[in-house]
């Protein structure tokens, strides 16, 4: 029996998934699945990240009509398992049938022949009963949206935020987040309503909007990136950094910040360095601003014999901020990251401070939510560092509503002492921390 395209992609990617360290959004948009017809990358995309998100409940539903406990099924047989799960509670307008009999060839493709009867016979317990929660019961307010994570995550949020913003950040990351553009000033003045797309205008900042309607990929004013897709926190961490004559950014791939800075200040000189070579590459491919020279090397033992004025460390980090996007991550994620993390991240920020010219201004960076790799990163560096001292990031905040470019009034909401700190499901956005360091 034959499998659709968009179930055998989704197997494979979930796969690798499973395997490596590769993010669901990335193999989604790469070119080896860019010739699937629109209905079927829809389809895919939405078995992907569908399974991602949902994982917790699927196995819930697996384990409850399963002979075998789930962790002696192979990770093939488990795969597509969820898949077929997915469709059957999640996925209305899927035949039983055809979410049944697929999900059986893929396992026989998978090269698990004799676990075809198990898969089958699981799906269509499934199938016949009246096992909850299906769609109509998870969108009721009865529904605990923190059984989605992994419990040691959603224990700590709690004591870090408070059951209620645990609540909304849980409820925020099982649904496909808003398509938030940064817009050029090349850009049509009347941006409502332009190739092909409906906008609505920012909810964070005014150079921002949300995409409404139609597939903005698909524009010329994406292909010449006068739009380009970044969450609207992301934005307003890059226009942190300011004015400067010299500016570097430590970790730049992709480029959305990079890309900002410089139109931000255009007749500066700007250095955006990456570790990877291949990603540097990306980097150059999408930031076309002559101001921008792009290098690959390690933040970490930077060569650079000039001093910056303004520097950005975007850390890497556990991504817990946008776990709306990268569901997968959050069953990957251990305790015991977060320390390994910290390290890394405290490397790379004092490596960055030594490029650092008096009176200049540090903005550290990260889409993570855990302390470990925020506040806790700029006490020790400030605790080993006696020349820095914390800017406020209210005064920022306020230079930018009074410069028109801040949308949101609730500056307050934004804060977290001196730091910037947007909390998904609270702010219409993703969860982005941020500080301000300067040397004295």
């Amino acid at each position: 029996m034959p499998v659709s395209p968009a179930r055998a992609a989704a197997f494979e990617i979930l796969m690798r998934i499973e395997t490596t360290d590769a993010y669901a959004s990335e193999l989604l948009h790469s070119a080896r699945f860019a010739k699937l017809s629109a209905a079927d990358h829809g389809l895919l995309t939405e078995l992907v990240m569908g399974v991602s998100r949902w994982r917790s409940v699927l196995d819930s539903a697996i384990a409850r009509y399963s002979t075998q406990q789930l962790s002696k099924l192979d990770r093939e047989v488990l795969t597509a398992l969820r898949t077929g799960v997915h469709q059957l509670l999640f996925l209305d307008r899927i035949p039983q049938h055809a979410a049944i009999n697929e999900s059986v060839e893929l396992v026989k493709r998978a090269r698990k022949k004799s676990a075809a009867g198990l898969v089958n016979a699981i799906l269509r317990r499934i199938a016949d009963s009246q096992i909850s929660p299906r769609r109509g019961e998870l969108e009721q307010n009865g529904f605990d949206f923190r059984s989605t994570h992994p419990l040691w995550l959603v224990e700590r949020w709690e004591r870090i935020y408070g059951p209620e913003a645990t609540r909304r950040i849980c409820e925020h990351d099982q649904s496909p987040p808003h398509t938030a553009v940064w817009i050029r000033d090349s850009y049509p003045n009347d941006k409502t309503v332009h190739d092909g797309i409906q906008l609505q205008t920012g909810r964070l900042l005014t150079r921002a909007a949300i995409v409404t309607a139609g597939d903005i990929s698909r524009t010329a004013a994406f292909s010449q990136r006068e739009l380009v897709i970044q969450d609207e926190a992301s934005q307003l961490v890059a226009l942190l950094v300011g004015t400067g004559k010299n500016i570097l950014d430590c970790c730049a791939a992709p480029g959305g910040k990079t890309r900002i800075i410089a139109q931000q200040n255009p007749k500066a000189t700007m250095v955006a360095m990456d570790l990877h070579p291949r990603r540097a590459k990306l980097l150059r491919s999408l930031v076309s601003e002559s101001n921008v020279h792009v290098i690959a090397a390690d933040a970490r033992q930077m060569l650079l014999t000039k001093s910056f004025d303004r520097i950005l460390v975007d850390a890497p980090c556990s991504g817990t901020g946008t776990l709306a996007r990268n569901p997968e991550t959050k069953w990957r994620l251990k305790p015991e990251d977060l320390l390994r993390l910290q390290a890394y991240q405290i490397e790379i920020l004092t490596a960055a401070i030594k490029n650092l010219s008096t009176a200049g201004r540090i903005v550290y960076s990260t889409c993570s939510l855990e302390p470990e790799e925020n506040e806790h990163v700029i006490e020790k560096v400030m605790v080993a560092d006696s020349s820095l001292r914390l800017v406020d990031c209210r005064d920022e905040l306020l230079r930018l509503s009074d410069s028109g470019e801040l949308a949101w009034k609730e500056i307050d909401s934004l804060l977290n002492g001196p730091y910037l700190r947007t909390i998904p499901g609270v702010h219409p956005c993703d969860g982005f921390f941020a500080a301000i360091l300067q040397k004295h």
